[in-house]
């Protein structure tokens, strides 16, 4: 792995089309919110399907946590789209099927000649794509539990929501007098709120 690629450091501000097709840059799918990225393998590993599996019932507490998941693969266009059916994920999946992420990153799995995937990983990201926590996968037990996540995240939202604390006395004082500016949704229609809560990921753009 990358020697910048640590907690504290900014995780790179990939490009990859989605799961239809469609280019995403990882800020824009991430918007203002905290993220899920998980780098597998693809189609063809077990251990991936499994970890997706407990993320595709993980996801609801999620979407009302509003954070953002990402799944990122070096399969192709059809087996991206294969994967993600048949475990039920509704959320955004990239295919990566230059392995440009598993060269940029130093993560190319030199064990496996044959499928040459990434060693897969997990990270928690702070908006912004500012790394929180790093889960090497490469043995099963290596990846999050969402238990794991759930933790992970309590602290990412405890830094990044200035309302996180919204039964202390300075905060009930900032809402009494209209101050707004600290308190969710920060300036963002419900709208724009809800489109990113349902993963409407073509009206993202519309919150600018």
């Amino acid at each position: 792995m990358r020697s910048d690629i640590v907690p504290g450091g900014l995780f790179p501000d990939y490009e990859l089309p989605d799961h239809t097709g469609v280019p995403r840059r990882l800020s824009f799918l991430q918007g203002d919110d905290p993220m899920v990225l998980m780098l597998g393998r693809g189609v063809y590993c077990p251990k991936d399907r499994q970890q997706l599996l407990a993320l595709a019932a993980f996801h609801p507490q999620l979407q009302v946590g509003f954070t953002q998941l990402v799944t990122i693969t070096t399969d192709n266009l059809i087996l991206s789209n294969d994967l993600r059916l048949g475990v039920g994920a509704n959320w955004p999946f990239l295919h990566d099927t230059e392995r440009v992420i598993a060269n940029d990153l130093g993560i190319l799995e030199y064990t496996d000649r044959h499928n040459n995937p990434m060693i897969p990983h997990t990270f928690v990201l702070e908006p912004g794509l500012r790394i929180y926590s790093v889960y090497n996968g490469y043995w099963y037990w290596g990846r999050p539990s969402t238990a794991d996540l759930h933790r992970d995240l309590r602290e990412v939202t405890r830094r990044v929501r200035p309302d996180y604390a919204i039964d202390s006395p300075e905060m009930r004082e900032r809402f009494e007098r209209g101050d707004r500016e600290g308190f969710y949704p920060y300036g963002k229609t419900m709208r724009q709120v809800f489109a990113r809560m349902a993963g409407a990921v073509d009206q993202y753009e519309k919150e600018s």
